[in-house]
């Protein structure tokens, strides 16, 4: 089980660089964004086309890399939506069997099932190298390629939590110490 662990310590720790990498492109796409809107406003003011769809759509491409690239950073930090009428009420130990039944049964299912549809539409895309149809946008196929990324950093970082949930319901992890990995940010 240690080993488990220590793989679980590895995986947490790319997590944390992959979110880290998604951290700092929130004030790239909060320039970019400001960039469009100085343009449209400029533009308007004398009467030119400043902006233009390249950066268009950078600002719509950085912005689906960092939900794409967080929601592995989300899981580890047990930031993700729940709906917990009954489960705040539980003790720690079933907290942990219900997260790792939940992370078994759906979440790494639900993982594997965008990763085996979204394959052949990222295949295709790649395939005939599909670019944006607006004059100066940018190619579609390689941000279409984070549809795959992101749901396999999920079940990585679903691995992860699987193991630590195991350890604590096992009794081999105290299970506030699970919560308290959750707690640590950037």
């Amino acid at each position: 089980m240690q080993a488990l662990l220590r793989l679980s310590r590895i995986i947490d720790t790319f997590t944390e660089w992959v979110g880290r990498l998604a951290y700092i492109l929130v004030p790239v796409v909060v320039a970019v964004g400001v960039w469009n809107v100085a343009n449209r406003y400029v533009g308007r003011a004398i009467g030119r086309t400043l902006g233009s769809n390249f950066y268009i759509e950078a600002q719509w491409y950085i912005f689906s890399l960092i939900f794409l690239l967080g929601a592995a950073y989300a899981l580890k930090h047990n930031e993700h939506v729940r709906v917990d009428v009954f489960y705040s009420n539980f003790s720690a130990k079933r907290k942990a069997l219900v997260n790792l039944l939940g992370t078994i049964f759906f979440l790494i299912p639900f993982c594997a099932l965008l990763l085996y549809f979204g394959w052949p539409y990222v295949e295709q895309s790649w395939r005939i190298r599909e670019n944006s149809p607006d004059p100066g946008g940018l190619p579609r196929y390689i941000i279409k390629t984070f549809l795959l990324i992101s749901p396999a950093l999920l079940i990585i970082q679903g691995i992860s939590e699987a193991i630590k949930y195991f350890a604590a319901y096992r009794g081999l992890l105290d299970p506030g110490q699970v919560e308290e990995e959750h707690e640590t940010r950037l």
